[in-house]
């Protein structure tokens, strides 16, 4: 987290979570920000939940349940993660 207590640069950002992804999906190439998640990585519900998990330990943001089901792209989860960043 930056000093200034700002958000994190959503490129910064998106790119820390693909990180996460390729840890669980590990074959992952590219993707698309706008693809549906779960079938463009091929997570089933415990991969999504790891990777909430990884959101949380890496970025200290929690997501609670009824949040994640709103979390279908990769763009959905920078959208919701970046403003929860700055301190």
């Amino acid at each position: 987290m930056s000093a200034s207590s700002q958000p994190l640069d959503e490129r910064a950002l998106q790119d820390g979570l693909v990180e996460l992804l390729r840890r669980i999906a590990p074959e992952l190439e590219a993707l698309d920000p706008g693809a549906p998640l779960r079938e463009a990585v091929d997570l089933d519900s415990m991969d999504f939940l790891n990777f909430l998990a990884a959101i949380a330990q890496r970025y200290g943001v929690e997501i609670p349940d009824a949040d994640a089901g709103s979390l279908l792209t990769l763009r959905d989860v920078v959208a919701y993660v970046a403003p929860r960043t700055a301190g």
